[in-house]
């Protein structure tokens, strides 16, 4: 069998044409694609406005510094991400705190935070960050209850969850990313994600303000809006009695950053979202597929069902056994992954004050969780082959 990973891209005739399409064209940067991926996107989650950035990294700073992170400020996340999600707060001089997992969701644990919030101070904590994991989406509705009683704003981490969705107490479905009880939210394009860009992020919101600034902080903190302008147009002209800026002028307001995205990666993004509801249900197929197969062998801690809603970027196992099943994986050419270390624990944190035994069941959930392949071209023979080998190695 030739190598099998837990992910990757899925690039069809039609996103190469895009693509080339893109570098024919007059622009490879700053050109009418950014917008049109933009529109198009915001259309699939839901959401009034979006903003392609360079990647989800780039897409959490800049969330950070538009809800205005800075010292002495405290965000509440999990510990079962990738660091990016902690670190973005860092990146502003925030003060990142960690709470615990539940341990049937691996999401981040509300109970938790409320506790943390019960035993604080009102203003202690700036906002929460959650993550929904693997491609479950969390209960934001709840969530926002929570974020409203204590004056904290919510930043949804969605990197894993495009079209993923929950049913709020109305039996509505909503949409990760959709801004209806999130300020921002961030999306990730990376090769194993649903939508591949090769690199790319984009920032999901219903609030105008937010969306005009982060356009801002997008290009070196630089503005060619006119209404926007500070300076009067005599300083712009260098004429004292002019009143009209000059087609060349522009304004960098505050410290922005360089994180574009090029035109030639938002034709990839435009053309993969032509696809993504199709390969949405195929990764649905999949996971049922797994937990089928999984009913019948012993050692398996399964994730007991297909989820509505759950994207299912990642298919995570848990096995007593994981570090001898990884191994054994990888010998049979099938690389399965670990998601994730927990952050806590990661040297950095663990010099901010973090330790093992701070978050058990995040704790508990690492000794024993296992990504298997799980994205739309795998093959109905290739993922038999990854069942009959992880039986064949627990019964054997």
């Amino acid at each position: 069998m030739k190598p099998i990973p837990y992910g990757k891209q899925n690039i069809t005739e039609l996103d190469i044409k895009a693509v080339t399409e893109a570098l024919r064209s007059d622009f490879l940067t700053q050109g009418p694609r950014i917008a049109e991926f933009e529109q198009a996107f915001a259309s699939y989650i839901g959401c009034k406005y979006a903003v392609a950035v360079a990647n989800g990294t780039a897409a959490l700073h800049l969330s950070a510094l538009a809800l205005n992170v800075g010292p002495g400020q405290k965000v509440i996340t999990t510990p079962i991400t990738f660091a990016a999600s902690a670190n973005c707060v860092r990146y502003c001089g925030g003060e990142i705190v960690f709470a615990d997992i539940d341990p049937q969701t691996y999401l981040l644990d509300i109970h938790s935070v409320e506790k943390l919030l019960a035993a604080s101070p009102r203003g202690m904590y700036a906002g929460i960050i959650p993550v929904d994991f693997a491609g479950r989406a969390v209960n934001l509705e709840a969530f926002r209850k929570l974020a409203d009683q204590h004056g904290l704003w919510i930043l949804e981490d969605a990197c894993h969850a495009p079209g993923g969705f929950f049913n709020d107490t109305e039996g509505t479905e909503q949409r990760c990313g959709n801004g209806q009880f999130a300020e921002l939210a961030i999306f990730s394009f990376h090769p194993v994600k649903h939508i591949a860009c090769g690199e790319g992020g984009m920032i999901t919101t219903n609030d105008h303000a937010l969306y005009d600034r982060l356009k801002v902080l997008r290009t070196h903190g630089i503005t060619r809006e006119t209404t926007a302008f500070e300076n009067p147009a005599s300083l712009a002209t260098g004429v004292s009695d002019s009143k009209q800026y000059p087609g060349w002028y522009m304004e960098m307001q505050e410290l922005g950053y360089n994180y574009r995205l090029t035109d030639f990666q938002a034709a990839l993004g435009t053309s993969q979202l032509k696809s993504a509801d199709a390969g949405l249900k195929r990764r649905r197929e999949i996971a049922a597929q797994y937990e089928d197969s999984f009913k019948s062998i012993s050692g398996i801690k399964r994730q007991s069902g297909v989820v509505e809603g759950h994207a299912y970027h990642l298919y995570i196992i848990e096995t007593h056994k994981r570090l001898e099943l990884y191994n054994h994986l990888r010998e049979k050419n099938i690389f399965a992954q670990v998601h994730y270390i927990p952050a806590h624990l990661m040297p950095y944190y663990q010099q901010q004050g973090w330790k093992p035994g701070d978050f058990p069941y995040a704790e508990a959930y690492y000794q024993c969780c296992l990504s298997l392949p799980m994205y739309p071209s795998l093959t109905d023979a290739e993922q038999r082959y990854v069942i009959d080998t992880i039986r064949q190695f627990l019964n054997g």
